[in-house]
């Protein structure tokens, strides 16, 4: 599977080319601890591997392309404290590769690829360029980067960025499974939540309640950082103290999400902390819940985003008069409606991009009245067919079935 999707990389891509995708390095955090680390996505989309400090490098040559992984070598005091590394016959079964080398002969690598191609007209090298803000710090990717302008400046230099991106945007079969495993244990976390709630209990508690029985399921990553937000708290479309106490006759709204091999649920659901909906918080509920039926309704090849929001926005329109809410709709609901998902949870995409069969999407509208305490909004998973979309999520999310769970 990686080396399929592989070779289709590089036949969107200029021949006398190479492709070099960094796995990422873990982050100290103080003393001798280190962040947790999370594999480059790309990376991992294309290898399967799920370890630090290792190198892909693809290459096209006359039309031909081969594959190098660069990889630590075993260190068998390291392997005593903390586990060995993966071997070079690990890596080749899992990734599909073509060649192993040491990490440290990168480099050196790099210089006689130099040499090789510089008799040719042209020679292009892609690099996953991301920076997401200007002061982060420079990733292996952007490091490399710097060293080619410096030192190999005669080569051409582009982003792989789009042609990865088209590609992570259609899932396949394998994938789709993924998220609906992914799916399947984040709603039996959030029915742990269901289960557990009462007034009093403490926000952070609710989601202790979710992150043990995702490690139940065998999962080991959130999708993202669990929102878990009561009463004016939903209102904060990120809120993430998750520190405050949950009271009587308060809704709950929790936004968050399991993960599959990294392919990733995003799920929000809102339930009274009490387990009894009041006739104001139903009517606002099944407003916000008739606007995600629109969206799942419309959601096919061809629409945009922007236009299934913008049914949400017409439905508010005409539907939150009647709730007795005389502002503008952007008073109340202050999002989009949807964003791609797969390897992350706001998953790339391209610009101006129009659905079509294989895209997977969140439908998450909601509202939003602080003066009343009250935020809601309901997300479930989409996958795009040939002829309309099919919900991957199965977390219960009508009143009846919430206050059932609930009692």
């Amino acid at each position: 599977m990686y080396k399929t999707r592989r070779l289709r990389l590089m036949e969107q891509l200029t021949d006398e080319c190479s492709v070099f995708i960094f796995s990422g390095k873990g982050v100290m955090k103080s003393a001798d601890e280190g962040y947790p680390f999370t594999v480059d996505k790309n990376f991992y989309y294309l290898t399967g591997l799920d370890r630090e400090e290792m190198i892909l490098q693809i290459t096209k040559h006359n039309g031909t392309v081969n594959s190098t992984l660069y990889i630590q070598p075993y260190d068998p005091v390291m392997a005593k404290w903390v586990g060995g590394r993966m071997s070079g016959e690990e890596a080749t079964k899992v990734s599909g590769v073509d060649q192993i080398r040491d990490y440290g002969d990168f480099e050196d690598a790099v210089a006689s690829l130099y040499n090789w191609k510089r008799t040719l007209p042209e020679f292009t090298v892609y690099v996953d360029a991301w920076r997401y803000t200007s002061t982060q710090s420079d990733s292996p990717a952007m490091s490399f980067l710097k060293l080619v302008q410096n030192k190999y400046p005669t080569w051409n230099i582009k982003d792989v960025f789009p042609a990865l991106t088209a590609m992570r945007m259609v899932k396949d079969e394998t994938e789709v499974n993924h998220i609906v495993r992914a799916n399947e244990i984040t709603a039996e976390g959030v029915k742990a939540m269901m289960r557990a709630m009462a007034p009093g209990k403490r926000e952070m508690e609710l989601e202790g309640v979710f992150m043990l029985e995702l490690m139940k399921q065998g999962c080991k990553h959130t999708a993202f950082s669990t929102i878990a937000a009561s009463g004016k708290n939903a209102t904060v479309l990120h809120y993430g103290e998750n520190t405050d106490f949950c009271h009587e006759g308060d809704l709950f709204l929790c936004d968050l999400g399991a993960t599959d091999s990294y392919y990733c649920a995003d799920i929000s659901r809102t339930f009274p902390v009490n387990g009894k909906f009041t006739e104001r918080q139903k009517a606002i509920y099944e407003c916000v819940l008739k606007a995600q039926q629109i969206v799942e309704d419309n959601c096919r090849p061809g629409i945009t985003t922007r236009q299934l929001n913008q049914m949400v926005i017409d439905h508010y329109a005409a539907e939150l008069p009647k709730l007795g809410l005389k502002g503008p709709v952007s008073e109340y609901y202050y999002h989009g409606v949807a964003h791609h998902l797969g390897l992350d949870t706001h998953d790339v995409t391209l610009m101006e991009s129009v659905l079509a069969p294989g895209h997977v999407i969140t439908n998450e509208p909601g509202l939003y009245i602080a003066e009343e305490n009250i935020g809601i909004r309901i997300e479930d998973d989409l996958l795009v067919t040939e002829d309309g979309c099919r919900n991957l999520s199965c977390t219960p999310k009508t009143v009846e079935e919430i206050e059932e769970i609930m009692k």
